[in-house]
């Protein structure tokens, strides 16, 4: 019985090895590669957050009573332009009240004026003590100071006239409008009657990671210099599109969040178009450059447990490698950072259907 297992494993061990014998003469055709370098341009994407340039909550420097409003939400308005009247008729009766405290304290400066040259006068003529000229001189002085604080009150009263028209402080697209016709309103509103956003142009605010900015700075040795060295970003939308114009790295701050591990930067994106809105969000795109490095296909690799392997030809048959790889932004290439050298040529196409030790007859590759 021992005899005739013994005798059934040598011959499937026979059998065995005739199929790896087989297998290894078998010569199978795939596409090929010599693997080489290159100079490629990767994107690293962020997400970004839009708001305008400037951005002014219109808040009213009185109170009152809303008597118009001379916008729309959204409407494009320029500096200096009319946005909303307040009710003036309480203004206007503070402002009459004023100009005629003014005229009856200029009155009593000539009035006191007149007391005090009629007493001095009589000094000079030693009619009247110094006593008597001094307290003619206080009351001129008072009376001209009355007459001051009455000039103020009546240009205090008229700013606050003039603040019952509300105006743009800038060109800029009006927000809301929360408020209507007839509503009391106040220098105590939070969010203010509505906001003017500057839009011509767009601020972008997004996160570099700390590696990124370092990475950064030794190739270009400051933080200064590489906001100047920063290529030319652009700025997908949320609905997927790319905005047609291109946008420029403005100022990345020096300091490293320390619950996130990022470092803020801000992009500005011209807006004469009026296509972004201030509020919006999307994705800052910026780009990198990678010197001679070695490119695959995708189709190249196949995985296993995490770990991404590749098929050399050596003397005409198929070697497994393991690879470390990274995405390139086309989504069907692979930049290799450890595994490959250049002048090794691998299988370019359908790597997971070959195995360990197998011919490989070249194929040209189809490009």
């Amino acid at each position: 019985m021992t005899r005739i297992v013994w005798l059934l494993v040598a011959a499937l061990l026979i059998i065995g090895c005739r199929q790896r014998q087989e297998e290894e003469n078998t010569v199978n055709d795939y596409e090929t590669m010599v693997v080489t370098r290159t100079d490629i341009t990767l994107e690293e994407s962020y997400p970004a957050s839009i708001e305008g340039r400037q951005s002014v909550k219109i808040i009213p420097r009185v109170e009152g009573y809303l008597r118009s409003v001379a916008v729309k939400e959204g409407q494009r308005v320029r500096r200096g332009q009319v946005l909303f009247v307040l009710d003036p008729a309480t203004y206007h009766a503070e402002v009459k009240s004023a100009a005629a405290n003014v005229a009856v304290a200029r009155a009593a400066v000539d009035n006191a004026q007149l007391n005090y040259d009629s007493r001095k006068n009589l000094h000079e003529k030693n009619i009247v003590s110094d006593y008597d000229l001094k307290c003619a001189a206080t009351a001129l002085a008072m009376a001209k100071a009355q007459a001051q604080q009455a000039t103020a009150q009546l240009e205090s009263a008229r700013v606050n006239l003039s603040y019952t028209v509300l105006r743009s402080p800038s060109d800029g697209v009006v927000g809301t409008l929360p408020y209507r016709v007839g509503d009391y309103v106040s220098p105590n509103l939070q969010d203010g009657l509505t906001t003017v956003a500057d839009s011509r142009e767009m601020y972008v605010y997004f996160s570099l990671t700390e590696r990124d900015i370092m990475s950064r700075m030794g190739d270009d040795g400051a933080l200064a210099r590489v906001v100047t060295a920063f290529p030319a970003v652009t700025l997908k939308l949320a609905d997927g599109s790319t905005y047609p114009k291109p946008g420029r790295v403005e100022s990345i701050s020096g300091v490293v969040d320390s619950s996130t591990g990022s470092v803020s930067a801000r992009a500005v994106f011209p807006n004469a178009d009026g296509l972004l809105l201030s509020g919006g969000s999307g994705s800052i795109v910026i780009p990198y450059e990678m010197k001679q490095v070695i490119v695959i296909p995708q189709a190249a690799t196949f995985e296993i447990q995490d770990k991404v392997y590749v098929y050399k030809v050596v003397d005409g048959h198929a070697r497994l490698a393991i690879v470390k790889v990274m995405p390139a932004s086309d989504g069907q290439c692979y930049v290799v950072t450890a595994g490959l050298a250049a002048g090794e040529t691998i299988i370019a196409a359908g790597a997971s259907y070959v195995k360990e030790g197998q011919k490989i007859h070249p194929k040209q590759r189809v490009k």
